[in-house]
């Protein structure tokens, strides 16, 4: 863990209880508490003007309730961890706790071994969390002007290749890649989405930026690539601030990628952005297993349906058999019904592979969203889909601040 101490703010309308905490953290020489807050509102602008590592927020408050005021802390300030406290241990108040971005949820009052380590584990989370945006802002400052040799300098941390797949089709894969990259962007945590569906990609529809540039465009330059070059054919997506790297728009020119052409525009643009969201098709071409050789993590995506079951199986086997560690797995259900017997718990254990996110059903607000090429986390983001994605991506950060903590080389061996 860092040596830097654990900045800590606490936000509770109880004086009594906010005194109490002080006192008890004010004997652990790796903890300081920075301040003190007495209402949700005052609780965000203070987490604004201190920028704390980590928040104990009470839940239930006059003003404004602790898990609003976590959703709006963590959107502005994605490295800041929430430790939600309540005198209610119900599972409701956990899992909405959890999808508004929370780290850990404890009932009051907290044993105090309980909160020192709960706030340590978060406090490791926070500072993995700063130190990858102060990488991504040096990378950031050498795409804006320094030479190409900057940017391949080895000191400079690469970010990370997430790749979402599913070895059947129609489970929702470009929404939550397009989604999901939407959820990780930040002004410090960069994201762009590349589409690996050479022949019949969409997430250049699904953000409605469709006959503009595409990777066809980078691919025969990838051995002379410059930042201007690759930002100018990047499609910028306004509304978001995400980049796009769209797939060819007609299925015949797919032949002009070689496998070789794919990865390298890959790695390199690992090297401009914190965060490489590639949306693949669900049969296993050599881009997209060569895409899966090199991720850092692979969002693997179910539905409830048995013949998604059965493949998702199969899918795991097979990268079991390549040599992929199953901790660079995330396992997600995507529209998760809960008046259908086949529970995420249920398709866990049968799989031996844990879902770690359940996606809503939410039709509506999806197909709305698709027909307008309008992503959901833009406009729709309080809707259970979009508390599903945020989940996910909060899941997608700490799985890789625990690798990058563990040393852990990329995905496969």
């Amino acid at each position: 863990m860092a040596t830097d101490k654990i900045r800590t703010l606490i936000v509770d309308d109880i004086a009594e209880t906010r005194e109490n905490v002080r006192k008890l953290l004010q004997f652990e020489s790796d903890v300081e508490v920075v301040g003190a807050a007495r209402s949700g509102k005052e609780g965000i602008q203070l987490a604004s003007e201190l920028d704390p590592d980590v928040i104990l927020m009470d839940i239930n408050m006059p003003d404004m309730d602790g898990i609003t005021a976590t959703e709006a802390i963590r959107q502005k300030s994605p490295h800041i961890q929430v430790i939600i406290l309540s005198v209610q241990g119900d599972q409701n108040y956990m899992r909405r706790a959890m999808l508004a971005g929370a780290r850990d949820f404890l009932t009051k009052p907290p044993m105090g071994d309980e909160l020192i380590s709960a706030i340590r584990r978060a406090g490791e989370m926070a500072h993995a969390e700063r130190s990858k945006g102060t990488q991504a802002r040096l990378v950031a400052a050498n795409v804006a002007g320094t030479p190409l040799g900057s940017i391949n300098n080895p000191a400079i941390s690469k970010g990370k290749i997430i790749t979402v797949y599913s070895p059947k089709g129609g489970t929702g894969v470009t929404t939550i890649a397009v989604n999901l990259a939407i959820a990780l962007n930040n002004d410090e945590t960069r994201a762009v989405i590349v589409d690996a569906n050479l022949q019949f990609g969409d997430v250049a529809v699904f953000v409605n930026e469709q006959g503009k540039n595409t990777v066809l465009d980078l691919a025969p330059r990838v051995d002379e690539l410059e930042p201007d070059l690759v930002e100018d054919i990047l499609i910028k997506h306004e509304a978001s601030g995400v980049r796009i790297l769209a797939a060819p728009q007609r299925p015949e020119m797919a032949e002009k990628i070689s496998t070789d052409q794919f990865v390298k525009v890959l790695l390199y643009l690992q090297r401009m952005y914190a965060y490489v969201v590639v949306d693949t098709a669900s049969v296993l071409t050599d881009v997209v297993l060569a895409t899966i050789d090199n991720s850092d993590l692979i969002v693997m995506i179910t539905t409830q349906e048995i013949p998604a079951i059965k493949n998702a199986r199969l899918a795991l086997d097979l990268l079991q058999n390549m040599g992929i560690d199953r901790n660079h797995i995330v396992f997600a259900m995507n529209r998760y019904d809960k008046r259908i017997a086949i529970t995420p718990e249920r398709v866990s254990e049968n799989l031996k592979q844990d879902i770690v996110a359940a996606i809503p059903l939410d039709e509506k607000v999806v197909i709305t969203a698709v027909n307008k090429g309008i992503p959901f986390m833009i406009d729709n983001k309080a809707q259970p889909a979009g508390k599903g994605i945020f989940s996910l991506a909060e899941v997608v950060r700490a799985r890789l601040a625990t690798l990058e903590s563990e040393d852990e080389t990329p995905v496969k061996r």
